[in-house]
């Protein structure tokens, strides 16, 4: 097994979860050589194996593939505002990168590829999005020139992925260390969340169920980013030796290439979507469908209540008291 990205979050994760399985080998593929180091210090696992490079760099992709059975895709630009500035890179790192590795996987014989996308690629108004979008449908245009190989391509696609690097958490929590403001870009913002190893759960339970062609959904809950903010002030800032009325809230404004609220899928999506509990399966292929059309989006569904958000911070934070220092 293999994962792209294997460094970053959600890499770190899958590969940890397929390691307690006694697999005969994991190999994580980045381009930043201070976490790969950091990832084999704490993995601290004989069946591990880093390799340095680029999604972008075809060449390595074709030694790092070799002998491989399953590749999970995490390797990917995804910050909006990075990618709104730097487009070209966007461009290079989330298509081509991605189109060097479903080219690679499949000259390898490689016999599953799940690609990990992102709300951010349906109905997207930003570069990341389209990038993304763009992905995906590469991915699962990949089943349809597989010739006499058996290799099958799927996707996952879901939300914002709690406590992971860059995410709302980890920039609140280093704004109510600093004394505030906690900066928040509108009041009636949502967005989708999820913790790390839940996400990573429904990766691999996607990832061992795909046939090729698949786009899996993470069903996810939502809250208000308003009520987040303040959820996060209560619980972190006497850990700061701030009082919670001292830390305020700043509007800002939306940043260039946000959205109000995140979609995971849109009605004419469910008109190919199977529910499995806790996944939406998309399929053009299939005769079967929900028997209601619906826009899964985090403004449509339920919202987290603060207590409901206060036990996930607990869980989410508490558990790493390393990270709140």
């Amino acid at each position: 097994m293999l994962v792209t990205g294997g460094a970053g979050s959600i890499g770190k994760e899958i590969a940890k979860k397929v390691l307690e399985f006694n697999p005969s080998v994991v190999r994580v593929l980045d381009n930043n050589e201070t976490a790969l180091f950091e990832l084999e210090e704490e993995l601290n696992s004989d069946t591990l194996r880093v390799f340095y490079g680029d999604i972008r760099d075809k060449d390595r992709l074709k030694r790092a593939f070799d002998n491989v059975d399953i590749i999970f895709h995490a390797g990917a630009l995804k910050h909006v505002p990075l990618c709104e500035f730097n487009p070209f890179d966007a461009v290079k790192t989330n298509i081509i990168g991605t189109q060097n590795v479903l080219d690679v996987a499949l000259d390898n014989n490689v016999e599953k590829v799940i690609f990990v996308s992102t709300d951010k690629s349906v109905n997207p108004i930003n570069v990341m999005g389209a990038t993304k979008l763009l992905a995906e449908r590469l991915t699962i245009s990949a089943n349809n020139y597989t010739g006499d190989k058996n290799t099958i391509f799927s996707c996952v696609r879901f939300g914002n992925v709690l406590n992971s690097r860059g995410s709302v958490i980890p920039v609140f929590k280093n704004q109510i260390k600093n004394g505030g403001p906690v900066k928040i870009t509108d009041k009636e913002m949502t967005r989708f969340i999820m913790g790390i190893p839940e996400a990573v759960k429904l990766i691999l339970k996607a990832g061992a169920q795909a046939k090729g062609g698949e786009i899996f959904i993470l069903k996810m809950q939502a809250a208000n980013i308003m009520d987040l903010a303040e959820v996060m002030i209560e619980n972190l800032a006497e850990i700061y030796n701030h009082k919670p009325e001292d830390i305020g809230i700043e509007i800002i404004g939306k940043r260039v290439g946000e959205k109000m609220y995140e979609e995971l899928m849109t009605a004419d999506e469910s008109l190919y979507a199977t529910d499995n509990g806790e996944l939406f399966i998309l399929n053009s292929k299939t005769h079967e469908n929900m028997s209601n059309i619906m826009e899964y989006n985090s403004d449509y569904v339920d919202k987290l209540s603060k207590d409901q958000i206060g036990a996930i911070i607990k869980e989410t934070l508490f558990e790493n008291r390393n990270f709140l220092y």
